[in-house]
């Protein structure tokens, strides 16, 4: 057998992401993360998104369904992928890789956009100039950054999986990379999609191996959400709130 499909799950709604759009709407230059990013867990709508994702898997067809798992390291990408297995009542091996987790904000993490032009004004200057896909905080990751992360894993699952199918339970900016990668987007291209078409928690995307590609994939589904939509779920968007057009560090 040889990886033919990823299936890409963005975690459900976090506290993090809670906490940030609070954060933001309050117009506070901290927020208050009630974890280390890698500790940050679901919240109670975040922990329903995940089950909707669940039931999801339970309507694939047989030849459609996930062989394994790869998963973030961070607490919400892991407790996604565990909550939606348990209603699909299915048991799969478990691949976690560092390289799946979220972006690494450096002296920013737990700053707003407000609070990072006021802590260090010269980052917002030096953000501003480079711009978002390049700018890297101190201590830090840019898009690039993670994007390279994204490209080492692309090549390990295609030279090194043995399974057909993958489920990859990650991070909107991680994810959106991997389609960008598939896609061959460039700078802008990814950047506008992030502003108008960042991807949601819990939403899902699919990308399948083609040889004819000038990737080598193809992306046949992206930002899916109809499974939670049919359950009337609340569907949230929710970036970290110091990147304001699209990123997410919570």
């Amino acid at each position: 057998m040889a990886l033919t499909q990823l299936i890409l799950v963005r975690h459900g709604q976090s506290e993090g992401n809670v906490a940030a759009e609070l954060a933001q709407r309050e117009r506070q230059d901290r927020i208050d993360v009630p974890a280390r990013d890698p500790d940050v867990v679901l919240s109670p709508l975040g922990r329903e998104q995940a089950d909707a994702v669940g039931r999801w898997l339970t309507r694939l067809p047989a030849d459609e369904q996930p062989q394994v798992i790869w998963t973030s390291p961070y607490r919400r990408a892991r407790e996604t992928a565990e909550r939606a297995l348990a209603i699909a009542e299915v048991e799969l091996d478990y691949r976690v890789d560092e390289r799946l987790r979220d972006r690494d904000m450096g002296i920013t993490d737990q700053l707003t956009a407000q609070g990072i032009t006021a802590q260090f004004p010269e980052e917002a200057e030096r953000r501003e100039w480079l711009g978002k896909f390049y700018y890297r905080p101190p201590g830090g990751e840019s898009w690039a950054d993670v994007a390279g992360r994204v490209r080492a894993v692309l090549t390990d699952l295609a030279g090194s999986e043995k399974h057909d199918r993958v489920l990859v339970t990650g991070h909107d900016v991680v994810l959106l990379l991997f389609c960008y990668v598939a896609e061959g987007l460039d700078e802008k291209q990814v950047l506008d999609r992030a502003r108008t078409n960042g991807l949601r928690n819990a939403a899902i995307c699919r990308i399948r191996r083609d040889d004819d590609s000038a990737t080598g994939w193809v992306v046949t589904d992206y930002n899916l959400d109809t499974h939670l939509r049919e359950e009337g779920l609340e569907v949230t968007d929710q970036p970290g709130a110091s990147d304001e057009v699209g990123g997410e560090h919570v």
